[in-house]
């Protein structure tokens, strides 16, 4: 048993801690990252899956991904390259119609389906423009944090929430509305204000389910809507791309930003408990009874896994024990990916060869209904009947990933149960459902299903098991009013400080959530390097 001292230990080498580690490093604290599996990069990891095909694991798109961060940790003289998908969207039809979406696209192509929609297009986009520019603003920022102990803790959140206030204020009435019904409504309600026809309440629609395991009338899932919204690539805004190489090569060039600056990044390194000595976080004890000790302790796990797996109850308030127990995740998700001996040939734009519609986000879901009876069949089933599915290739933009000729395909599935009724495993029901999101797609593309030459499949339970995504949810957490901005993870610690000294949250389970931002790495740094008396 060692005893090895850091400044900070950070729990999980996923993308947030390593932000989190490259920051504390380059202001000069010693820093060790500890990552169960034995590659770095947590979910946005890229794997081979099928001899000769590899594609990202996980998390699977690029937008999030904060330009700072980017440019702070000089991801691109890393190795990073992120390009554009040719096309945004491509919402392919039962009746044999179809709906593209992209720069300068969208407009038009609506017009196919309703000229009062085509026409509100813009202004839709200008009100929602006007609060997810708030959003990026508070995305760097740390909460308000609500605290007890008097006037004098109060002061600084104080003024944290009045120059909130403020830059609210200076929105004007008619953006604050809109702010608060991206923040209440459902995104059905709102969009159905919006727009007449089902494609085009379906394409944007789709946004406000991804991850949230809920119905696009469930209220709040206007926001994660918004939060979709609210990313940039290659300083584009509102525009999603592809990572050369697939997610992994964030990560990794994320671990070559934090090894330059000295930080210890050691794998197939599992922790099983925060050590906790007279009220402070003092390290932590591995699977193989190692014992690491620091000054400080970051964790960049799901908050559900930390506070009621890593830390004996004793050390936590009852109150914030029993909300941590009651903390919200799954996310509703089964992902899956694909190798294919061919593209898929759509029924309602045919053609095997490459064109820009296979660049896109194929989104197969026509309508709002259809995504909410998704959600009901698999709260009463375990999953949907006609679930929803975003598929990507991107062999399209990158041909390192699958061997020449053929192509790799993501697919993005909804809606699941994170645990089966009846007390049915998902260990058992894999197979079968992943099949039924494959007939989804051939449903569309009937080449499909006979191009397919193998797969891997991740429920709800192996994203948990393989990643630690509890209940298999993509964002640690989610998104509803309760817990987010000041009230993430839980009211009184949105400020990245856990309720025991010395111990800190940087991953998507703390401000401004899930994604692969880099954000709450970038934000918990800020806050330890304050606590520690360092400049930032």
């Amino acid at each position: 048993m060692s005893d090895l001292r850091s400044d900070v230990l950070i729990i999980g080498g996923g993308h947030n801690g390593l932000v989190c580690a490259t920051y504390l490093a380059k202001a000069g604290l010693s820093v060790r990252v500890l990552e169960r599996r034995g590659v770095v990069g947590g979910a946005a990891v890229t794997e081979e899956f099928h001899p000769g095909f590899r594609n990202s694991t996980a998390s699977y798109t690029v937008s999030l991904l904060h330009p700072k961060v980017i440019r702070d940790l000089d991801l691109h003289g890393h190795g990073l390259r992120i390009v554009e998908r040719e096309l945004g969207n491509f919402l392919p039809l039962p009746d044999g119609r179809y709906l593209k979406a992209g720069e300068g696209r969208t407009q038009a192509e609506v017009a196919k389906f309703s000229a009062r929609d085509a026409e509100r297009l813009p202004a839709y986009g200008e009100h929602l423009d006007r609060v997810a520019g708030l959003l990026r603003e508070m995305a760097l920022q740390t909460p308000p944090n609500a605290v007890e102990g008097g006037f004098l803790k109060a002061v600084p959140e104080l003024l944290k929430a009045a120059g909130l206030g403020r830059r609210v204020a200076g929105m004007g009435l008619e953006a604050q509305r809109d702010l608060l019904d991206l923040f209440t409504d459902s995104a059905g309600a709102y969009l159905e204000r919006w727009f007449e026809s089902e494609p085009i309440q379906a394409l944007f629609g789709f946004d406000g389910v991804v991850g949230n395991y809920a119905s696009p009338y469930s209220a709040g899932s206007a926001y994660v809507l918004l939060h979709h919204v609210f990313g940039e690539v290659n300083g584009k805004q509102g525009v999603w791309g592809h990572a050369i190489g697939g997610m992994g090569s964030i990560t990794q060039a994320m671990a070559l930003a934090a090894k330059s600056v000295g930080v210890d990044v050691r794998l197939n390194q599992a922790v099983d408990e925060v050590l906790v000595e007279a009220g402070r976080a003092v390290g932590v004890r591995t699977s193989t009874g190692e014992v690491l000790r620091a000054l400080c302790v970051v964790s960049n796990l799901n908050p559900k896994l930390l506070f009621n797996r890593l830390l004996p109850a004793a050390e936590l308030g009852a109150d914030f024990a029993e909300r941590m127990r009651a903390y919200r995740c799954g996310s509703g998700t089964f992902r899956m990916n694909v190798a294919l001996s061919e593209l898929p040939d759509f029924s309602c734009l045919p053609g095997r060869e490459r064109a820009e519609h296979h660049t896109a986000g194929i989104i197969i879901a026509p309508s709002l209904r259809y995504m909410e009876q998704a959600f009901f069949d698999a709260r009463t089933r375990g999953w949907s009947q006609q679930p929803i599915v975003e598929m990507l290739i991107p062999s399209t933009l990158d041909d390192s990933l699958a061997p020449e000729g053929a192509h790799v395909a993501s697919l993005f599935c909804q809606h699941v149960a994170p645990e089966l009724p009846d007390g049915r495993r998902w260990e058992d029901h894999r197979d079968e459902v992943a099949r039924l999101m494959i007939d989804t797609v051939n449903a569309a593309a009937p080449n499909f299903k006979a191009s397919v030459l193998g797969f891997r499949a991740l429920s709800p339970w192996d994203l948990e098991q393989e990643f630690g995504l509890i209940g298999g949810d993509i964002f640690h957490g989610a998104l509803s009013l309760n817990q987010l901005f000041s009230a993430r993870p839980v009211l009184g610690h949105g400020d990245y400080r856990a309720p025991i000294k010395g111990l800190y949250l940087c991953g998507s389970g703390s401000h401004p959530g899930g994604g692969v931002s880099g954000l709450p790495g970038h934000n918990a740094a800020r806050e330890v390097l304050r606590d520690r008396g360092r400049g930032w």
